[in-house]
């Protein structure tokens, strides 16, 4: 899809993975661009710089996973720290926000609320303090990050203001929204500055907006990501398992690595800004042929990629009409 242009990164190589974003090639301005690399693994210090129409701010963020479970306080004892974290839909990335935040902040409290109680012991090993969604909220918390996907309800802005309702004002609330609503789909450049698709032309961008609209009203920032990935998640583990899809294998797809996008949030978290909107990718576009031929490269993956086999954009602008 597009290019971040609200945050900068210097992103280290990651080992193999890719996600896919149905849009144009976001356009970076004022991005430190490392190489999205499947068949390199590196570790070293993820380096953050933040604009979001507005003046740079630098952070660095570190990249440990594992949260330790010690001396963990619970939402009974009706105490709520100035560092203590709510994050309402605690999966994939909202687990990465918990330990980066941890690591920024000893000793605070995080907390994780769901729509069920499956995973609620997993959490509790991690660290973070479960909830079922729907219970009465008793106390409000100064961090509230967002990230629960919209496919498992059916009033995702009315979500979205619950969460509202569960910050205190003090600190920040984000809210991890996609890339998707840039009205971009043709290649081109795209950055935080460009159209957005109209409301009514689209459910799946209506709903983001929607969701937008009540996170910068209630002074809230919204962090519109590219398509996330990690070695086992993302687009190219979906044509793997296809092996032939019709779609155009020169698509651009725009993306940023789980981790990566975790250290963007923590850094907006810490920012204490208000009513902001970002936009986040790794600002190395690749087409869906450059995502599967790296795939190909690493030798990570038993199963083999055949081919895209819808036509090129070079082939349907020289096609003549019928």
């Amino acid at each position: 899809m597009d290019t971040i242009t609200g945050c900068c990164l210097t992103l280290r190589p990651r080992s193999l993975g890719i996600a896919d974003h149905h849009s144009p090639q976001l356009s970076t301005a004022k991005r430190t661009v490392s190489l999205l690399s499947l068949y390199k693994n590196q570790k070293s210090k993820t380096k953050l710089t933040l604009s979001s129409m507005a003046a740079p701010l630098q952070v660095s963020a570190f990249s440990t996973i594992g949260a330790r479970n010690e001396d963990l306080g619970t939402a009974s004892s009706g105490l709520v720290g100035e560092n203590d974290l709510l994050i309402v839909g605690p999966g994939v990335l909202g687990r990465l926000v918990a330990d980066k935040w941890r690591q920024e902040h000893p000793g605070c409290q995080v907390y994780g609320q769901t729509v069920t109680t499956d995973h609620h012991d997993e959490l509790i090993k991690m660290g973070i303090n479960p909830s079922l969604k729907g219970t009465k909220a008793t106390q409000q918390y100064p961090y509230v990050i967002f990230c629960a996907p919209p496919s498992r309800t059916s009033d995702y802005p009315g979500d979205v203001r619950e969460a509202a309702l569960s910050w205190n004002g003090d600190g920040s609330f984000v809210f991890t929204s996609s890339s998707a609503p840039y009205d971009c789909f043709d290649n081109g450049q795209c950055d935080e500055d460009s159209p957005i698709v109209p409301i009514g032309r689209s459910p799946r961008t209506d709903v983001l907006l929607k969701a937008e609209k009540v996170v910068l009203e209630s002074g809230g920032c919204a962090i519109r990501l590219a398509g996330l990935y990690k070695a086992d998640r993302g687009a190219h583990a979906y044509w793997l398992e296809k092996g032939t899809v019709e779609v155009r294998p020169d698509h651009i797809l725009n993306l940023i690595h789980y981790e990566d996008a975790a250290s963007l949030t923590v850094a907006i978290l810490k920012k204490k800004l208000r009513s902001r909107i970002f936009l986040g990718c790794d600002n190395h576009p690749l087409s869906r042929q450059e995502v599967m031929d790296l795939v190909a490269k690493s030798g990570k993956f038993s199963k083999k990629f055949v081919a895209f086999t819808g036509a090129p954009y070079d082939e349907l602008w020289t096609k003549e009409p019928s």
